[in-house]
């Protein structure tokens, strides 16, 4: 069998983005994106969605579906709120801190026993005022604070050790894993695995199976285990109902978008212009969709939110209101240091849908 991972360069990227600036174009963005439903059928493609990258952050709500299919997350109590900052990149704000506090106490563990490492928040009021106080940030502040406590209760249920909880061989890693494997379809030993910017496994796949992971995290099919078909909906509802422990209270594209979507959507950000949506089944697609997005760059700011917008616009996911309301992102000015308008990010792909 054929092994992802030698895909890793298959084919050539496409243009996504351009910046201009006067009257010339002065940067170019390019990738690959992938759109797929619930059942794997392609829907629309851009560059060459075989290539092999790494799901990041996007992986998240899929780290979290054991905690919550094993009964870890009923067990301990967790509520939704809980399992959403489990599948989120916060901010670091007051709120994420009690959150993922609240977690650790539940499970009976201190946050010394976190192993995501420390990082300055993203929320910038909250870096201006660690700053200000010359304080360390806390590492309940590391935007990945959530998901390692999700890990770690998940640990304590299965009976796994807690001291080496991120490492592959453990078995909350094993089954976080397997989950990858199944709901991407790329068999285990396909999957290439690096260690993520938090110090857990991270996994590279070829990014329409990216698309598809998303496809059937908010349409799993009959075929699925009951336990995971529930695991899948806890998730969703937990990520719609709780935007702001996904991303942040403000300036996060991912809680935007969420909000906005009404019920429609989730949305994940991964780090290197990664990002991926779940669009829930309904009228026009009654099988769900999966989007994946990779900035060949690694762009996380100027290209990818305008292309995820324009590719959510062109499925017709995106209403008129939703559109304005997401403008800042969708379309972003170029600005000198005075604050005049130079120029402007704009797309430049067209979907072809099948």
């Amino acid at each position: 069998m054929k092994d992802a991972r030698s895909d890793a360069n298959a084919g050539g990227s496409a243009l996504l983005v351009e910046v201009i600036r006067g009257s010339i174009v002065e940067s170019l963005h390019r990738g690959h994106l992938s759109v797929v439903n619930g059942e794997g059928e392609r829907i629309a493609e851009v560059g060459s969605p075989k290539t092999v990258t790494y799901l990041r952050s996007s992986g998240k709500p899929f780290q979290a579906i054991p905690l919550v299919a094993s009964g870890a997350a009923a067990r301990f109590g967790l509520t939704n709120e809980e399992i959403a900052i489990a599948c989120g990149s916060h901010s670091g704000e007051p709120l994420h801190v009690a959150t993922v506090k609240s977690m650790l106490e539940k499970i009976g563990l201190a946050p010394n026993a976190l192993k995501c490492g420390r990082h300055v928040p993203f929320n910038i009021e909250e870096a201006r005022k660690l700053a200000r106080a010359d304080q360390e940030p806390s590492v309940l502040q590391n935007n990945c604070s959530g998901k390692h406590a999700g890990m770690l209760a998940l640990a304590l249920h299965v009976g796994a050790p807690t001291d080496i909880y991120d490492q592959l061989s453990n078995a909350v890693q094993q089954e976080i894993l397997q989950t990858v494997s199944g709901f991407s379809g790329v068999p285990v030993e396909q999957i290439a695995i690096g260690t993520d910017g938090c110090g857990v496994p991270v996994f590279g796949l070829p990014v329409r199976s990216m698309a598809l992971m998303y496809a059937r995290l908010v349409a799993p099919g009959s075929g699925l285990a009951v336990k995971m078909r529930e695991a899948c909906k806890g998730i969703v509802t937990a990520m719609i109902d709780y935007p702001e422990m996904v991303g942040g209270t403000k300036d996060r594209l991912d809680t935007e978008l969420i909000k906005i979507g009404k019920g429609q959507l989730i949305s994940k950000i991964g780090a290197e212009g990664v990002y991926t949506v779940g669009v829930l089944p309904c009228e026009q697609w009654p099988k769900g969709l999966g989007l994946a997005l990779k900035i060949e760059d690694g762009d996380d700011r100027r290209a990818r939110p305008p292309a995820v917008i324009e590719a959510l616009r062109q499925l017709n996911v995106l209403n008129d209101q939703a559109l304005a309301e997401l403008a800042p992102y969708a379309s972003p000015s170029i600005t000198n240091h005075r604050g005049d308008k130079v120029g402007q990010v704009r797309t430049a792909f067209t979907l072809e849908l099948r």
